[in-house]
């Protein structure tokens, strides 16, 4: 056992959260009791925005004092719990821009912010790390080192320093405990999901835990995270477009890569140019599709934090513990299917469907309705340039959601095979991202150079009139 493991742990909890936290908490109890906090103190509050409302105030604002204050409560405990708690508030930070309008305005702030940040390490314990993993002499190997975290996320943080060789290079850290504490917030996160629905209408929360949980194994181990990074790096070396850092060294709890310099996607969303979101979005999306098709992996972290603009224009990725191996790329499946929608055979699409199991034989379904169900997910190519938006996803959600649109029963005949779980959580995300963006993307173009399968029907020319 070393000193480091030996280390007391020390937290204050408080009652809207953990105010100072000297290591990543990782006592069951103490994370479970703040994790349950959350709606326990939702529910307080809405009775006494219940209480104001029976004192006369009106309903709109005590509703909004409530959302703007359990955003706030929500996000600061995932955030500062870090670990598996803080993972799925970044899940959900990809879906902001689904939000009703009403209420994105809170959420937006909190969950930007959690993309991006969370408290730091203290120094001693990163140096801890950096010594069980790299030797007592592990200052040999940087001829510089920043104590100082350029980046905090959900199991570790990155500091940037510079190699033994000159390179400039960040520093990923995992903190101490990361493991234990993953789980533990997954199981309790689990118990309150029913509540935590309150939070987020729309989204099934649900699902998003089972895939969180079945990924983590993965994403604690760096050297898996390690050999994907390289094996992308290899794949788009010299790239016009994509700019992935180099691998320098990977060990079980710390990896080493190029810095790559750039401006994060989460502020081009909050303030970026028409233009620069319109880059951005094009860029984001083409590499969502190129990883399968240039290197045989899908990047399956899609969140703004993961991503950033390089000065020279390129879209620079980093992060890259989760990820779908896909060695003969995305499955061909989805391009004729994507191309018969485009078509309007809705016989074709159905019979697809089947095939891929994604409808069970023995489930009864409308094919023209499954169709006219399915046309939001494919309106985007039926133009060359088409413009992601909140309010086209709110759209959508509304009617895929809505027990009183005709075709909301659809949603339950329909299954999601194990093969496809992944690839749709990525498009799923990163649709919300494109939204989040604003931007306006020649997504036909992508598809016909990436997908496989995919053989879209010429657009109808505009008649005369029009």
């Amino acid at each position: 056992m070393t000193a480091l493991s030996r280390k007391p742990f020390r937290v204050r909890v408080t009652d809207l959260g953990v105010s100072r936290v000297s290591e990543l908490p990782r006592k069951a109890v103490v994370r479970s009791a703040k994790l349950a906090s959350v709606p326990l103190s939702f529910a307080g509050r809405t009775a006494l925005g219940l209480g104001k409302r029976l004192g006369g105030r009106p309903a709109e604002i005590v509703a909004a004092e409530l959302q703007a204050r359990t955003a706030e409560q929500l996000f600061q405990v995932l955030g500062e719990l870090k670990g598996g708690a803080m993972k799925f508030g970044q899940a959900l930070s990809i879906f902001e821009a689904a939000f009703p309008e009403e209420m994105a305005g809170p959420y937006r702030a909190m969950l930007t912010k959690l993309q991006d940040s969370a408290p730091p390490m203290p120094t001693s314990t990163v140096h801890g790390v950096l010594r069980a993993d790299l030797g007592t002499q592990w200052r040999r190997h940087f001829r510089s080192f920043d104590d100082h975290p350029a980046a905090s996320a959900s199991i570790g943080q990155v500091h940037r320093a510079m190699w033994e060789d000159g390179r400039e290079v960040a520093v990923k850290i995992q903190y101490p405990g990361a493991g234990a504490a993953l789980m533990s917030d997954l199981r309790q996160l689990s118990r309150v999901v029913k509540v935590a629905a309150g939070w987020v209408p729309g989204i099934e929360l649900g699902p998003i835990l089972d895939e969180l949980r079945e990924r983590m194994a993965e994403e604690l181990d760096y050297r898996l995270e390690a050999e994907n990074q390289a094996a992308f790096a290899d794949a788009f070396t010299d790239d016009p477009d994509f700019r992935i850092p180099r691998l320098v060294r990977g060990t079980q709890h710390v990896i080493v890569s190029e810095w790559v310099e750039g401006r994060p996607l989460s502020e081009i969303i909050r303030d970026g140019s028409q233009r620069e979101r319109d880059e951005a979005a094009q860029l984001y999306m083409e590499f969502l599709l190129a990883g399968p098709a240039e290197a045989g992996l899908l990047h399956a972290d899609p969140h703004p934090g993961n991503f950033r603009i390089t000065p020279d224009g390129r879209l620079g990725v980093v992060d890259f513990g989760a990820v779908n191996r896909l060695p003969e790329g995305m499955p061909p499946e989805m391009g004729r299917l994507l191309t018969a929608g485009l078509q309007g055979g809705a016989a074709a699409v159905l019979s697809g469907l089947r095939e891929s199991g994604f409808v069970k034989p023995d489930i009864d379904v409308d094919a023209e309705r499954l169709l006219e169900y399915l046309e939001p997910f494919i309106a985007p190519l039926r133009a060359d340039e088409f413009t992601f938006t909140r309010s086209w996803l709110r759209g959508v959600f509304a009617h895929i959601n809505d027990p009183r649109q005709p075709n909301y029963v659809l949603a339950y005949k329909l299954n999601l095979p194990p093969d496809y779980l992944l690839i749709h959580r990525v498009w799923g995300g990163g649709i919300g991202v494109l939204s989040q963006l604003g931007g306006t993307v020649r997504g036909r173009e992508a598809v016909d150079a990436f997908l496989p399968g995919a053989d879209l029907p010429p657009l109808s020319e505009p008649s005369p009139d029009e």
